[in-house]
């Protein structure tokens, strides 16, 4: 974990990618990026999947799946072996799970890939960008009606082909008569 002190040749990507400001990712000899919520630093511009975890002290990482969180809030899976250049800005949080195996689904027409089995109403809604309290999202089912999945209903996501949810504007009845 890191502090919040950084010194002149240190780049927090994060926050350079929200700013803009200050030393820039391609500039820096240090570099610090979030992997699971939490903050570490390197002093390598080019990592791989397997560095990535052994910043988080994540082992065995034959065990586990590193993602890389895009700017969109779509998730794109990174090997153990692939290399990812820090200096491009954007590249600043990572997502591991303990799985050997990763899911695909869409939502809203995009496509996601996730590394647990399981994934909540909630976070399919931050994945495709919307407000939780302003908006429902719903499995599709061929053939029968869509099921409404709030925030806390756990979706499988190992059924055979690939699972679509869409997101709509909640809309109420509530005060009309």
């Amino acid at each position: 974990m890191l502090d919040h002190v950084t010194d002149a040749h240190e780049c927090d990507i994060e926050e350079w990618s929200k700013t803009e400001k200050g030393l820039r990712p391609d500039q820096a000899k240090k570099f610090r990026i979030r992997i699971d919520g939490e903050k570490f630093k390197t002093e390598d511009p080019m990592v791989t999947g397997r560095q990535i975890l052994d910043l988080a002290s994540i082992r065995p990482a034959e065990e586990h799946l590193v993602f890389q969180i895009l700017k969109s809030g779509m998730l794109e899976e990174i090997r153990l072996d692939e290399t990812v250049d820090l200096r491009t800005p954007g590249l600043e949080r990572f997502k591991t799970f303990k799985s050997d195996a990763s899911y695909r689904f869409m939502m809203d027409g995009r496509r996601f890939e996730w590394g647990a089995t399981e994934i909540t109403g909630l976070t399919l809604k931050k994945l495709a960008g919307v407000d939780p309290n302003s908006f429902d999202v719903w499995l599709e089912i061929k053939g029968q009606e869509d099921e409404l999945v709030e925030n806390t209903d756990f979706v499988d996501l190992t059924a055979k082909g690939i699972e679509k949810f869409f997101t709509g504007k909640k809309t109420t009845t509530e005060g009309q008569s």
